[in-house]
């Protein structure tokens, strides 16, 4: 079977996407780009927001226009979500967000007896972690763990815990174990991915956290760089800083989920913090780490938000100093309550979005220059416009001249200067 698949959404979704790669490649069959003939295409499908949704569509729209005699998969969070709306786009499988490896029996059944199948569980019910092949990014450079599933905290604005259920964990053994396998391979450096990574380990009943888990990996594999994905802001406390100071292959980058600067606001999103707790898990970071990378999310425009509410954001992120901000204008997402609430006008939400970016902006320029005389090391990927590039632990992109092959070295370089968007340096 020639198979092609295309992915919508986070790092979750590539993470499954490259473990179903794996999977396919094993049980015999061919993987193609999306863009050619094929006898199975899977479309990865994201919901995070209403957007997501239409260009799900739009890409399973196109998978069957392009070849009508061919089968059409789907899996991920839009069919899981709008199950009953994807039955009506000719889907010849529609899968969910779980049992990725039985998603991919029904596949080869389907291409055999074209057979349409809906494999859909209810998420809520799941207990269970799939542990699936861990993958990596930028040949055999930067791979990706994924650790966790689900989220229970039920963002006013987020349709996520019902599209992948209550929180389950990758037990640490097999972390370990996987993580072990990634260094064998070559891979210079591990990130955390996951749903909602700060809550690993609540479903063990163990006792365990982030922070034991990643004692336990950065032991297992100290020539792994280790990188953390997106964290829930209350997980920064004193003892977690404490530990994960003394990890020697930690990156020090940071991206806590922000999304106002508004307690009031934070307050309708059903936000489990504060801006002083936020406030509190900054200072306690750049206490216990030499210039970290401290970074954040952002949405504008958030329903009912006055203009003194998006300036009180403002201030906010001027007095964290944020090294880099996702800014995104608030999108309804129907099902979530924040979609029933009293909506702020499209043009003020992309005027609000338009001025948090232009200080994001200035901030990221900021910290780019803090870091010009520095040294890092920095873990190379590949060429940039005649220069080699990569990224150093604090997650910056690095570029320096010569036309040596530096892929997958990790060595130091003097930082020289940037233009703002990276840094350019000086192999030592």
């Amino acid at each position: 079977m020639r198979a092609a698949i295309y992915t919508l959404g986070c790092k979750v979704n590539q993470y499954e996407t490259q473990a179903m790669e794996q999977e396919l490649r094993r049980r015999g069959h061919e993987l193609v780009d999306f863009e050619d003939s094929a006898d199975a295409y899977i479309i990865n499908t994201c919901s995070v927001t209403a957007v997501s949704d239409k260009k799900s569509r739009q890409m399973i729209r196109r998978a069957r226009r392009r070849s009508p005699g061919a089968v059409v998969a789907a899996c991920g969070c839009y069919v899981q979500t709008h199950t009953d709306e994807a039955k009506t786009l000719g889907i010849d499988l529609i899968g969910g967000t779980g049992d990725r490896m039985a998603f991919l029996d029904l596949l080869e059944q389907e291409v055999r007896d074209r057979t349409p199948r809906v494999a859909v569980d209810d998420s809520l019910r799941r207990r269970s972690f799939e542990v699936l092949p861990a993958g990596g990014l930028a040949a055999r450079t930067r791979a990706m763990l994924k650790v966790e599933d689900g989220c229970v905290n039920f963002c006013t604005y987020c349709i996520i815990p019902f599209a992948r259920g209550p929180v389950r964990s990758l037990p640490m053994d097999q972390a370990v174990a996987q993580t072990r396998q990634l260094q064998a391979e070559g891979y210079r450096e591990l990130v955390f991915t996951g749903i909602e990574i700060s809550s690993w380990g609540q479903d063990l009943h163990n006792g365990t956290g982030l922070i034991d888990l990643m004692e336990a990996v950065s032991a297992a594999a100290p020539r792994l760089r280790l990188r953390l994905g997106s964290l829930e802001p209350r997980t920064i406390t004193e003892d977690f800083c404490r530990r994960a100071a003394a990890l020697p292959n930690l990156c020090p980058h940071f991206h806590l989920s922000l999304q106002s600067g508004c307690d009031a606001t934070l307050h309708r999103m059903n936000r489990r913090y504060d801006t002083a707790r936020f406030r509190q898990s900054v200072d306690l970071l750049r206490r216990y780490f030499d210039h970290p990378a401290i970074t954040t999310d952002v949405i504008c425009g958030f329903p009912q938000e006055t203009e003194e509410e998006f300036s009180a954001t403002l201030a906010f992120l001027e007095e964290c100093r944020f090294a880099a901000m996702h800014v995104f204008p608030y999108s309804i997402r129907p099902g979530t309550k924040a979609a029933d609430m009293p909506q702020v006008p499209g043009p003020v939400k992309e005027e609000r979005a338009a001025r948090a970016g232009a200080l994001a902006a200035r901030l990221h320029r900021a910290y780019l220059e803090e870091c010009v005389g520095r040294t890092y090391p920095v873990l190379f990927e590949q060429p940039v416009a005649g220069r080699y590039g990569g990224h150093a632990p604090n997650y910056m992109e690095v570029a320096v001249s010569g036309g040596e092959d530096l892929h997958n070295r990790v060595l130091p370089v003097r930082i020289t200067g940037t233009d703002g968007e990276i840094l350019w340096g000086e192999l030592e």
